[in-house]
């Protein structure tokens, strides 16, 4: 059957009902993938009508994409063929939670900030804080990979995601892990779905380890008149017993986005106490503007450190006295009037980024720690000659998020955007780290894909220093006799997103 029969959506309906088939053009189109428009959309209510649609496609040789809130379809390459939407928000229940064993079972389609709301009933909460919050899927999260400024104290989901249940390429229903922390039955297959931007499997329920809530909290900002000293105040802080929530360093010309945008996405407060939103189940607001307090045109480092009033005390001592002794120019000590602001803009930098260009390209680079410096003035230098804006975040262990933000798509553009990513990637390289590339301009993204099928870099979110990645990367080429092992085996018929992952 091909994409364009009439009788496809027919087909659907005859699966899970008309009412959950969307055929209209105009409801089709906001499933688009860099301007790929799906054939039908299907909104299964449950895993089982999920798997009798990817049983379906698996006959019909149709290709399929599973989709969440669809705030990250810029991650990754197009796909190669796209013909049906497969919507998951209608499996958005929680049906175990269990406070004592501080685990959570919850349905993929189900908001990230209606978990945590939940979960703070019993002052618990799940450290899942990525962008687009009030609006992110929990599968969704999972699926795109991306991280919150949370790593720093949580690590990533790796370290507290424990199970999942999905559906593979043939339609079968699979579990993978449990419902318990300390669970020792099989191989972690579910760590997998992490990153894998919907190419393995469609999620259909995920299991976490949960962690009690921050009782009080508190921000720190310093500023900077150079990156070395803030960069110093940094190390300061991670050489020290103190273990803050955040920790984050940005550019003048990032905070100066900070200063005069506020996100476009929805705010919720994420802690009970929180000012400036309402409470985590209260209906979406804005974020409360930048204050005097924050120095747009320096260096910032940024910082939250929870526990009680003791050790918040201790934690302001001490950071002002590493400041000082950094050269810092300015600091503040935010309280949860302020805190929000600050705290909500750097979880929401990559929607900010994303509102500010058209064109944004932003590369997510792990480096170790001591070659933090030589690389921000690496990347900086390559933007500085092919004369686009640029902006950076450095986040936990190593992490800096690059942007460039050129004022328009075209031509030329896209050709400067191609020459720094490929310095960009020999410049990390040189100096022991790795490049992914999170988000680019279609106009971009196949010119990164060499003829001959080798990859420059690879558009998802996995690590590329990782074994998975060895057994993830594929080709260019949307055959699947070329895809990967570990793609093949869960995806035999390569209908899940063919050609996203190179």
């Amino acid at each position: 059957m091909s994409t364009s029969s009439p009788n496809l959506a027919s087909a659907v309906e005859a699966l899970i009902g008309a009412s959950r088939v969307l055929s209209d053009r105009a409801q089709r189109a906001i499933y688009a993938v860099d301007d790929m428009v799906p054939s039908v959309v299907a909104k299964p209510s449950s895993a089982e009508e999920a798997a009798e649609i990817v049983r379906f496609a698996a006959r019909e040789k149709l290709a399929l994409i599973p989709y969440g809130a669809r705030t990250k379809l810029r991650v990754g390459m197009p796909p190669s063929r796209y013909d049906i939407a497969l919507d998951m928000t209608a499996l958005n229940q929680i049906p175990h939670y269990d406070p004592g064993d501080l685990t959570l079972s919850v349905d993929a389609g189900t908001s990230v900030a209606k978990v945590n709301a939940h979960l703070l009933e019993h002052n618990q909460f799940l450290p899942l804080l990525v962008p687009w919050y009030s609006l992110s899927t929990v599968g969704g999260a999972i699926a795109s990979g991306i991280d919150s400024p949370l790593r720093q104290s949580y690590g990533t989901a790796r370290d507290f995601l424990i199970g999942a249940e999905f559906i593979d390429g043939t339609g079968k229903l699979c579990k993978s892990g449990g419902r318990v922390v300390k669970n020792v039955t099989g191989y972690d297959l579910h760590k997998l779905l992490i990153g894998s931007l919907g190419t393995l499997a469609v999620i259909t329920r995920l299991n976490f380890r949960t962690f009690p809530a921050p009782v009080s909290s508190r921000g720190f900002v310093a500023s900077f008149a150079s990156a070395e000293n803030a960069l110093a105040l940094r190390r300061s802080i991670v050489e020290s017993p103190l273990n803050p929530l955040t920790l984050d360093i940005l550019s003048p010309s990032l905070a100066q986005i900070f200063a005069e945008k506020t996100p476009a996405t929805p705010e919720v407060a994420v802690f009970r106490g929180e000012n400036g939103a309402g409470p985590p189940d209260s209906n979406p607001s804005a974020l409360p503007p930048i204050g005097d307090w924050f120095r747009a045109h320096e260096w910032q480092l940024c910082a939250a450190f929870a526990g009680a009033p003791e050790v918040l005390e201790r934690y302001a001592r001490d950071l002002t006295r590493f400041a000082r002794e950094s050269h810092a120019t300015s600091t503040a000590i935010l309280d949860d009037s302020t805190r929000p602001s600050l705290w909500g803009r750097l979880r929401e930098t990559f929607p900010m980024l994303l509102e500010a260009s058209s064109a944004a390209t932003i590369f997510k680079i792990g480096v170790l720690p001591s070659q933090l410096a030589s690389l921000l003035a690496s990347v900086q230098k390559i933007a500085g000659q092919v004369e686009l804006p640029h902006m950076l975040v450095v986040r936990a262990v190593g992490t800096i998020y690059f942007a460039l933000l050129p004022a328009s798509a075209n031509d030329e553009t896209t050709a400067r955007l191609a020459q720094a990513a490929s310095q960009i990637i020999q410049s990390t390289s040189a100096v022991g780290g790795d490049t992914t590339l999170l988000f680019a301009p279609p106009a971009l993204k196949p010119s990164l894909c060499a003829p001959d099928g080798s990859v420059s870099p690879r558009l998802n979110t996995l690590d590329t220093g990782s074994s998975d990645l060895l057994l993830m990367r594929a080709a260019c080429a949307p055959d699947v006799s070329a895809g990967p092992r570990l793609k093949s085996a869960f995806d035999p018929h390569n209908i899940f997103v063919p050609g996203r992952l190179i």
